[in-house]
């Protein structure tokens, strides 16, 4: 079972810090290389760069009244979500189709009510 990620690309695990302005105030977000290039696809998706995607979900996520004292953790679980929601074929593989175009409510009900 470890071989499978024990002799990945050790490349995945290196981190990286990368320097955005929110609201004015820069702010650091340090992400192993393969959360980024997940966020680089999920950003793409959009016709956003990383720094335009960050903001939007800080924003977004603000305004639903999250607390987002762990910018950094939440973004991880962003790339996870997305990727869990790519297997379950809630978001299509197709890079093409956007995330915003998605009718998102009905996903939420359908992850919700597999749930309970």
């Amino acid at each position: 079972m470890c071989k499978l990620f024990i002799n990945a690309d050790a490349n995945l695990w290196k981190s990286s810090t990368r320097s955005l302005r929110i609201d004015g105030m820069v702010t650091s977000v340090r992400l192993e290389d393969y959360f980024w290039s997940t966020l680089e696809e999920i950003s793409k998706r959009d016709e956003m760069n990383i720094p335009q995607m960050l903001t939007r979900l800080y924003h977004e996520s603000i305004d639903a009244g999250h607390d987002l004292g762990n910018f950094t953790s939440f973004l991880r679980v962003c790339c996870m979500r997305y990727l869990a929601l790519q297997l379950s074929g809630d978001i299509p593989l197709n890079e093409r189709q956007a995330i915003g175009d998605l009718d998102a409510d009905s996903i939420l009900l359908k992850e919700f009510g597999l749930r309970h």
